[in-house]
């Protein structure tokens, strides 16, 4: 018995014409319309990891929060970023409780 292949008779419709395809396409899945942290916050923030690994997040709030007590506001924002590079939700919830 052969198998032959016999093309739809119907028009294939090509969903990449639709105009709303194309546009969803221009931006990638994963853009979470922020930058992200820059060179120099993601460099400390691995290193930070490497240093105190799975509890890396929770003790660099730790460290803005003393900062934040010693009223350095910019080792405050310091402390705050390499959190945030680490764990979003925990900086957030810092950042929320420190207004």
């Amino acid at each position: 018995m052969s198998i032959r292949f016999a093309a739809p008779r119907h028009a294939i419709r090509n969903h990449m014409d639709d105009p709303a395809a194309r546009a969803a396409c221009l931006f990638p899945a994963n853009d979470n319309s922020d930058s992200g942290p820059g060179d120099a916050t993601l460099h400390a923030a691995l290193r930070h990891f490497a240093r105190h690994g799975l509890a890396a997040a929770r003790h660099a709030g730790a460290q803005a929060v003393a900062a934040r007590l010693a009223g350095d506001e910019q080792g405050f924002a310091w402390w705050l970023e390499i959190c945030r590079a680490l764990d979003r939700r925990m900086a957030r919830e810092l950042d929320r409780r420190a207004i």
